[in-house]
């Protein structure tokens, strides 16, 4: 089954040189798409309140405040066959994340250096759960049940793959299109913005697949982030090929959902991490206009 990479395939052979298009739709992976309606099924929810075990606690920022319910996908309702990354076959993951709204004047975000103001919990299929409502104080984003669809998701601006990508003149896939939105735009643009005019403009809330940044790629941002020497670091890119998208949500207006100047929240994590179940070693960061 090919349709969920139609539309952008023919995108690609519209606007860019044929050896590039042909090389980057070889690249594009299915991501699953939240989506507020559709024919596929219910795989979760925005907003709302979790459902949490009886034992769990709710997820404080220490000295901040609790944090808030972003998200919940139920792993059981992904449709296996577009599921790029290892997730369980059952079970529900919980995403939170501290809310601005509940902020002081003076604070500033320093995601994914403040791990304490992320969290990701799996809840095991068939332990016992009841719907939680957040601590006083902390109101809940509203509820929006969300439904599979199959995207097409590609490497964007500054991604791993378009530096080591090559075509058949033996140029790397980004210097292939490095004149293709003229001399005063970089290149590698063009691809962000071929998926989002795919996207009619609609919130790009996603598991699996590629991430869709708003500023550079999102595997190095997190790469910096853990690795001591940072951007400088010589490991750089090796670390950065270790990350896969976890899931990325998106500025919502109907769900209240707005990250900065209508941004976009990343969950990320390393490939061995997710295997062994280790969604605590997840990181997020936010990336906006």
């Amino acid at each position: 089954m090919t349709a969920w990479r139609d539309r952008l395939s023919t995108l690609a052979q519209d606007r860019l040189p044929a050896e590039a298009a042909a090389k980057w739709i070889e690249l594009f992976q299915p991501g699953i798409r939240l989506a507020a309606k559709g024919t596929g099924p219910r795989v979760g929810q925005l907003g709302g309140n979790p459902a949490l075990p009886d034992a769990a606690e709710w997820p404080v920022w220490e000295d901040r405040g609790p944090l808030a319910f972003v998200a919940a996908v139920d792993c059981a309702s992904l449709p296996r066959e577009f599921v790029t990354i290892p997730l369980p076959d059952a079970g529900t993951l919980l995403f939170f994340c501290f809310d601005e709204r509940c902020a002081p004047e003076d604070y500033e975000h320093h995601l994914p250096d403040d791990a304490d103001g992320y969290r990701v919990l799996f809840v095991p299929a068939g332990a016992p759960v009841a719907e939680r409502t957040p601590p006083s104080g902390l109101d809940p984003y509203p509820r929006r049940d969300v439904f599979a669809e199959i995207v097409a998701t590609a490497p964007e601006r500054e991604h791993l793959l378009l530096d080591r990508t090559a075509v058949a003149s033996g140029m790397s896939l980004a210097e292939a299109v490095k004149d293709v939105l003229g001399p005063w735009r970089a290149g590698t643009d063009v691809f962000g913005e071929m998926t989002w005019e795919v996207s009619q403009g609609t919130p790009r809330h996603q598991v699996g697949g590629l991430a869709a940044p708003v500023q550079g790629a999102v595997e190095k941002q997190i790469a910096a982030a853990v690795l001591e020497g940072g951007w400088d670091d010589p490991r750089l890119k090796e670390e950065a090929a270790r990350w896969v998208l976890l899931a990325q949500f998106d500025s919502d207006e109907e769900t209240d959902l707005m990250w900065g100047d209508v941004g976009m929240l990343y969950w990320l994590i390393r490939l061995d991490d997710l295997q062994a179940g280790r969604f605590d070693a997840a990181r997020c960061l936010m990336q906006c206009g």
